[in-house]
This record gives structure tokens, sequence and C-alpha cells, in this order.
């Protein structure tokens, strides 16, 4: 499946524990915002990511001056999710990743792009129109970002 020098062993336990976050945290919100689910959701992904890219380089990022701003939203809002303000805690995530990863947006459109159900998706009027609009917002107007019209 994921095969390459690039994709090691450690890499792939990073990935795992990034979707086993996002898993929990979606379950969380489903369970009607249980706090327990949500909160390990976040300790899983920032496991996830951490071993991903590596302990320093997680570090690097989220204390990056760009990203101050982000990382106080998105951790401020894991310390309200655990102290029982579950709702306020993830608009506050919410808009802390978007922050954090908006960067990133670009470059996951461009992979599911070539994904071949996913291109089909994307290929959809309605979904080029939300596509067009986001991109550009999150990859700061880069003009890749924008879809060929048919």
């Amino acid at each position: 499946m994921l095969q390459g020098a690039w994709m090691t062993d450690q890499r792939k336990i990073g990935l795992g524990l990034t979707a086993f976050g996002i898993l929990f945290t979606i379950l969380g919100m489903l369970l009607l915002f249980d706090r327990g689910l949500i909160a390990m959701g976040n300790l899983l992904f920032l496991a996830g990511l951490s071993t991903t890219i590596g302990f320093r380089s997680t570090v690097a990022f989220f204390t990056k001056k760009k990203n101050r701003k982000g990382s106080a939203f998105y951790m401020g809002g894991c310390v309200l999710v655990i102290w029982g303000w579950t709702v306020i805690g993830l608009i506050l995530e919410a808009y802390g990743f978007w922050l954090l990863f908006c960067e990133f947006i670009p470059t996951a459109l461009q992979f599911f792009r070539r994904v071949p159900v996913m291109s089909r998706v994307l290929d959809l009027p309605i979904m080029k129109a939300v596509i067009n609009r986001l991109a550009p917002k999150g990859g700061q107007g880069l003009p890749t970002t924008n879809f060929r019209e048919p």
C-alpha cells in the first residue's frame, strides 16, 4: 500500500495514531460530545503527529511565530474539553486547527485529486465551488489550487 523509503515503520505508527485520534474525536462528537473520547482523540492526534514527524519538529511547528495563535487556540480548546466545556473547547480547537493546518489544504486536495473515487467526487460542480472558495484561503491564494472547469 504505502511503500518507499520515506514511509518507515515509525511513520506508519504515527499515521495510525493520528487516524485513531481523528476517529475518537469524531466518535466523541457523535456520542453527544463525550469529553473522554474527545480528550483521548486529542491525545492520540498529538502523539501521532509527534511520532510521524518527530518530537522536535512537532514542538518547532507549534512554537513557530506564525503558528502561535493557532497553537494557543488549539491547546486552549484541549484544556476546555478536559475541564468539561466540550462544545466551546471543540470550537476553539477547530479554529486553532484551521489556523495551524490551512496551508496544507491545497496539498491534500491535490493528493485527493489523484485518488480515483475522490477525483469524481471533487469534480462535482458543488464541490468545485466549495474547493475553489476554501483552497485559496487555506493556501494563501496559490493559483495551483483552483481546479479546472469542464
